[in-house]
């Protein structure tokens, strides 16, 4: 058994008083003369042995309560043998969790300062010969090793807010990385438990490893997040209309009225409102607005959310590009079907070449390649749009039903396409919209019961292989297809059975072929993501980039400079910056002294939901493993008792000791009685 606070014994010395009460205060017999007996009345007759017994008990009663009682204060406790080893050193790994929602107040002022102060006195529990470890959300290298407990005091003062995120799993994942087989392991996690960090899952634990939870206690606080946002356009034109719809969260329990929301492009205002979001409930709101030049645009929404404020705006970047460039290779240069379409708009830079003089170099200059009517597509052409398709380019094939069967035949199946399995003729016949497709989104504002359709009179039926990668845009009766979409490697080949000569239908003039076109030209140009996460996007993608020997890039901020990991994969270059991005905002990827693209940071909406877990949803996903949970508001001293060892506490069975032989004391003065009456005449 063993003291929290020895120095009390020191009263035991107190037992002393009731002894020097005993034995200084014995009651003396006295005579008393009377002249006669017969004037006495009554005589009270005493055993002295009795009255000896008596004292005895009494004394005792009072050494025993006093004893008890110097006990309850001294605090003992008898420390688990449990997965304990004798003589063995105890490492002790304290996780402290230094998210947003640490910041939050409450009667003990921030909580990660009250983190930092219960790990100090944890710490202080333990011997000197013990060892520690570190742990917060960073996953810092220089917590990965032992230390003794005056340089573990000295790192908890280095902690503070991070924007990292991390899971409960993952935090006892990280514990439990390097076990000591000769040293008695302890875990302490020190955190508000939000349900976020918590989750749902049960957690996978080694059982030699003991656990105790410390739940800082936080005040329930409302909180309004921006979660995310994004472009209802496929492409960002200059000077055009543009529609970004932004997605609000409220977390609290109590509805939100005329919330204000600002947009900001290039740090000018672009967009204002006002909002209500019910409680608990999310809110799509669409702000509109024109203007944009070519280049790239930094985007800043921001809303006004008191008190917690980490996830009240959201940083966002795109580019306006100059234009589109479109590359059509045509088998009949009086075809112009092509030209006549993206020639309406001065976005597209539409290049033509003919089949016989193809410059495959020029291929990954352009988002769009279109093959109209290749009289004999050969294998040269398919090898290099297959290396194409691979770098994530777009290419559209329109048929010469004239030609060679089998040409065709080579020719697609090198691509992974359908071969060609018979030409079918005619009269006209229809084919159906898939309006579900997305080439088709926002292209009827209202669908008429009697569409007009396209009418095909000549067309190619295709033998299927790789159905799994196939999309229907348009249908031919009997599951045949008129225009489909084919997923290869990175990129897109749209298959048509059809070719665009008038005399083998009217595809080419009929109403749906520019909306078709446009939207197969606006898909082919890849979007970089709105934005990236903190912590938890540790990979970058762009588009291929070119880099000589001797050159590097460079992920470039405000006093912040890395230099990341490289690798080429088809159709993009993949930038890995690992954890090295610890801040929310823009980041100029550059080239030398070009920038490449500019990308954008948030903080991890992961900690806006202020609710958490209680001890028994905690327990519950522990099963049957014992874990100890405590909360910080007890004192101090007394949490620690518990969580060294997790050992037993035996202060209030002392404390029940003492009140009863109080209590015996009382009993024995009350009603051990050693005297008799005796009636004299």
């Amino acid at each position: 058994m063993n003291f929290l606070y020895p120095g009390f014994l020191f009263a035991l010395l107190a037992i002393a008083i009731p002894i020097v009460i005993h034995l200084f205060n014995f009651r003396k017999f006295k005579k008393v003369y009377f002249s006669n007996v017969q004037f006495l009345k009554e005589v009270q007759e005493q055993n002295s042995s009795r009255e000896k017994l008596k004292h005895l008990l009494i004394l005792f009663s009072r050494m025993l309560a006093i004893i008890f009682l110097v006990l309850a204060f001294a605090r003992p406790f008898i420390p688990s043998a449990k997965n304990k080893q004798q003589g063995s050193r105890n490492l002790v790994s304290v996780y402290i969790d230094n998210s947003y929602s640490m910041e939050s107040l409450n009667k003990e002022g921030n909580l990660l300062d009250e983190a930092k102060r219960k790990a100090k006195e944890i710490a202080n529990a333990y011997g000197m010969t013990d060892q520690f470890k570190l742990l917060t959300n960073d996953f810092e290298g220089r917590h990965q090793r032992a230390v003794n407990r005056e340089e573990f005091i000295s790192l908890l003062g280095d902690i503070k807010i991070s924007a990292a995120t991390r899971s409960l799993q993952q935090i006892i994942n990280r514990m439990e990385t390097d076990l000591d087989a000769n040293k008695n392991e302890m875990n302490y996690l020190l955190s508000d438990f939000q349900k976020s960090f918590v989750g749902s899952r049960a957690m996978q634990t080694n059982p030699a490893v003991n656990y105790s939870f410390i739940r800082l206690n936080a005040n329930s606080l409302p909180n309004i997040a921006v979660d995310s946002i994004w472009s209802l356009s496929p492409v960002h034109l200059p000077n055009q209309a543009e529609q970004l719809v932004v997605q609000l969260h409220n977390y609290g329990d109590e509805d939100a009225s005329d919330l204000p929301i600002k947009l900001n492009i290039n740090a000018q205002q672009k967009a204002i409102g006002n909002v209500n979001i019910p409680a608990g409930k999310s809110l799509k709101d669409t702000l509109s607005f024109s203007g944009l030049k070519v280049g790239w645009q930094k985007g800043h929404l921001s809303i006004k959310d008191f008190p917690l404020t980490f996830d009240d705006e959201l940083n966002f970047t795109f580019k306006v590009a100059q234009d589109l460039k479109v590359l059509s290779i045509n088998g009949n240069p009086a075809e112009k079907s092509i030209k006549s379409v993206f020639a309406t708009d001065a976005y597209f830079k539409l290049t033509e070449m003919p089949e016989s003089n193809i410059r495959y170099i020029d291929f990954p200059r352009y988002s769009l390649i279109v093959l109209n009517g290749l009289k004999e597509p050969s294998s040269g052409v398919a090898q290099q749009l297959k290396l194409y398709l691979q770098n994530g380019g777009s290419v559209v094939i329109f048929p010469d039903l004239d030609a060679n069967a089998a040409a065709y035949t080579s020719f697609l199946t090198s691509l992974n396409l359908p071969a060609v399995q018979q030409l079918n003729v005619g009269p006209p016949i229809a084919s159906s919209i898939e309006l579900k497709n997305a080439v088709f989104k926002d292209v009827f504002e209202q669908v008429p019961q009697q569409m007009d359709l396209p009418l095909v009179n000549r067309y190619f039926s295709y033998a299927e292989r790789n159905i799994g990668s196939k999309e229907q845009i348009l249908k031919l009766p009997l599951n045949k297809f008129l225009f489909a979409r084919y997923d290869l490697g990175e990129g897109r080949a749209y298959l048509a059975a059809s070719s665009l000569d008038a005399k083998d239908g009217n595809l080419a003039r009929h109403p749906v072929f520019v909306p078709l076109m446009f939207k197969i030209a606006f898909a082919s140009s890849r979007e970089q993501p709105f934005y990236y996460t903190v912590g938890k996007s540790t990979v970058l993608e762009n588009a291929k980039i070119n880099l000589a020997a001797n050159q590097s890039l460079k992920l470039v901020s405000d006093q912040f400079e890395v230099i990341p990991e490289i690798r080429q994969t088809p159709g993009k270059t993949l930038l890995y910056v690992a954890d090295q991005v610890k801040k929310a905002g823009f980041y100029e990827l550059r080239k030398a002294d070009s920038v490449l693209s500019v990308v954008a940071f948030n903080d991890d909406r992961l900690e806006s939901d202020m609710h958490y877990a209680s001890e028994a949803e905690l327990k519950a996903l522990f099963a049957k493993q014992d874990i100890a949970f405590y909360n910080a508001k007890k004192d101090a001293q007394t949490m620690n008792i518990g969580l060294k060892n997790n050992s037993s506490e035996l202060w209030k069975l002392c404390l029940i000791l003492a009140v009863v032989f109080l209590a015996i004391e009382i009993l024995l003065i009350r009603f051990f009685n050693t005297k008799k009456n005796i009636q004299t005449t």
